[in-house]
Parts: C-alpha cells; structure tokens; sequence
C-alpha cells in the first residue's frame, strides 16, 4: 500500500478510527478496574484482608498481561478488527458474570475472565494505529487513545462506586456492564477496514527470530521496563489510598473515594497534551519531566491535609498518563514489521508490573502504613528515571528502528 491510503487527519474515516479506538480504550479500562474503589466492600461483604480484595483487580490484569501475547500472536496472523471486536464482545459477557457473581471465588474467576478477553484489544489497537494512521498523526492519535483509557479507568471506578453507595456492589458492577454493551455497539459500528495488514507467519522458527530482534533493540526492552514500573506504581497507589482514606482522621465512604477516580480526567488531558508535545518538540525530554512530576506527586501525599493529598496524587496521574503515552508512541516507532508482538511485549509488561507490584505492595501498607508506601513508589520512580534517561541522552543519539 502507497502512503496516500493511510488515514488523514481530517478525513472522515480518520475520525471514525479515532473515535473507535477511544471508545476500545475507554471500554477496556471501565470494565477492567471497575472493583478498584469498592474493594473496602468487598473486605466486609467476604470477611477477607485488603490484599485479598486486590485480587479482584489483579485476577484481571494477570491474565491479561498473560494473554497478551498469545492473542497479538493471531492479530498478527488473522488481523486486527476481528480480534477487537470479538474482545470487547466477550469481556462485556464476562462483566455481566461478575455482576452476578454469588462468592468470592466467582468473583475472581468473572473478573479474570474479564482481563482474558480485553487482552485481545490492547496490543491490536497499537498494531492497528501504526499501521492505518498517517506518521504525522500517530502522537496524536496514541494520545487520544490513552485518553480513552484513562476517561474509561475514571468514569468506571466512579461509577461503581457511587452506585454501590447507594445499592449494592452487584449493582455497581452491573452499571459497568452495561457501559460495556454501550461501547461495544459503537466500536463495532465505527471502526474503519484495516488496508494495511500484512498477515505474519505464525511458524516457530520466525516467532523465534522475531523475538530476538525485538530484544536485541537498544530500546525497546527498556520501554518494556518502564512499563512495568509505572503501571505498578500507578495501581499501587489508587488500590491503598482508598484504605487510606476511608480510615481516620478522613473517614470517607465508597462514593467520596470514587470521586478520587475523578482525577484521571488530568491523566486524560495530559496523554493527549504529551503525545503532542513529543511529537514537536522530541519524546525523551518531555517523558523525563513527566516522570519527575510523578516523583513530586507521591511525595505530597505524604501530607497529612486530604487537599494535598488530592493534589499530589493529581501530580502523580497527570505524570503517569503522559509518560504512559509518551513510551506507547516511542514502542509504535521502534517496533519495525511485526507492531502487534512488540505492542503486545511492551503490554505485558504494563500489566504484570499491574498484577505484581499491585498485590505485592500491599504488605508496605499492612506494615508499613502509607509511609511505606511512599518508599516503594520512589523507587519505582527512581528507576524509571534512570531509564529514562538513557533513553533521552543515548538512545535519541542514534535513533533508529528495529526490524
């Protein structure tokens, strides 16, 4: 295919794109974090600990971070379009299941099927972008997209909180379900043909050489890290401020702690405004002073005040949705050929370091109190810089993709 049939800014089909995979992002992130608030309810309606309740979050990143790449493996072979819509098909029937859901263990399975599903979308929508969306555009779009994800992560955990504020978490999870045939329908509906998949082998001797050259990069297994790390801390720090705060002196209930999740409108705002700066103005020092802003941020909540505590963690998301989109963008340039494993490898990271760092945390809290948790988050931060940068001053320096 000529570059001319890449999609334009402007064009028609290039807004129906954008408005899908915003719609995808918004989807997966609703249904996916959606306990993340409710989880001090959970540790009363199952009489189980904090870390306990996590699992109701973290059943769904693992098995998405593990899926991942199986499943960009057959967007590869099969292609995108198919493999999203099927996604958001299934984790919409999932979400449903945990709606329903009568114990625990039924819970965790729902919500584990949840993170099965919506593993399909991810990577393929980042194979997808780079492949249909014109060069010139494509900071944007992965901004906008990332925007989606955090508009989805805030209005979710919003929303079922506030409704199992005032019902029950079973309805709380089912308004999210419902938000998820929504943006099922209108995803279907919108999202343009691709015309520019190249369907890969799937034989072992090429998956095999593929990975070697993706790993052989300079840059890319240290984007793969700085996923890890950031999601970690990202879901470490909203899953244990809600038990924070819902402690003494500040005693807030399942509403007031969901509104917290309001704060991902900054992220949204920061995704979009990040993917265009580095677009002009270079990828490696815009992420450096979103990384530091993030530092600054989980410093602050270590004020006792709750109006520094809001602004810190406002600090701390708007620094994590940038440096999130900025490295999604930076992984879409470097990938070379086979974008769907790359996306998928980067993702994986992204949600093991979700899954791990999000359970594993919460000892600091038990023991630790939010001190602890501080501790933990700066060095998360810490290393992130570090990677970062090698990333501006030596990587930038001889720049080229892999593939």
């Amino acid at each position: 295919m000529s570059q001319t049939t890449e999609l334009q800014a402007g064009t028609p089909e290039f807004r129906r794109a954008n408005w899908a995979l915003i719609l995808g992002g918004f989807a997966c992130f609703t249904l996916l974090y959606g306990t993340q608030p409710i989880l001090p309810q959970f540790t009363e309606a199952f009489g189980i600990s904090p870390t306990m309740a996590s699992l109701t979050v973290s059943a769904g990143t693992l098995t998405l971070a593990f899926l991942l790449i199986p499943l960009s493996l057959l967007s590869d072979k099969f292609g995108r379009a198919p493999l999203m819509k099927a996604a958001l098909l299934g984790a919409t029937i999932f979400a449903w299941a945990s709606a329903l859901a009568p114990d625990f263990e039924w819970l965790v399975i729902s919500r584990a099927g949840v993170g099965a599903c919506i593993a399909a979308l991810p990577a393929a929508a980042m194979a997808y972008l780079g492949e249909e969306i014109t060069p010139a555009a494509r900071g944007r779009v992965m901004g906008m997209y990332i925007a989606g994800n955090a508009l989805g992560g805030m209005f979710g955990r919003f929303l079922s909180a506030l409704v199992t504020q005032y019902s029950s978490w079973h309805f709380g999870l089912a308004a999210l379900a419902l938000v998820g045939v929504i943006c099922t329908l209108l995803f279907w509906r919108l999202l343009p043909a691709a015309h520019h998949f190249k369907s890969r082998s799937l034989a072992p001797g090429a998956l095999w050489l593929d990975i070697r050259r993706i790993y052989a990069d300079p840059g890319l297994p240290w984007l793969f890290c700085t996923a890890f790390l950031i999601m970690g801390a990202f879901v470490s720090i909203y899953n244990y401020l809600g038990f924070r705060l819902s402690e003494s002196p500040y005693n807030l209930g399942p509403a007031a702690i969901g509104s917290v999740f309001l704060l991902y409108a900054v992220g949204s705002a920061s995704s979009a405004l990040a993917g265009n700066l580095a677009d002009h103005f270079g990828r490696g020092k815009i992420m450096l002073g979103m990384i530091g802003t993030m530092g600054v941020g989980v410093l602050a909540t270590l004020n006792g005040q709750l109006t520094v505590i809001i602004f810190g963690l406002a600090l701390f998301t708007f620094g994590y949705f940038a440096t999130h989109a900025i490295a999604s963008g930076w992984v879409g340039f470097r990938a070379g050929e086979r974008r769907g494993l790359v996306s998928a490898l980067y993702l994986s990271s992204y949600y093991l370091g979700s899954s791990f760092l999000g359970s594993t945390s919460g000892p600091l809290w038990t023991h630790y109190h939010w001190p602890g948790m501080v501790i933990g988050l700066m060095v998360c931060v810490g290393l992130v810089f570090m990677i970062g940068l090698y990333l501006t001053f030596y990587l930038t320096q001889r720049e080229q993709p892999a593939r």
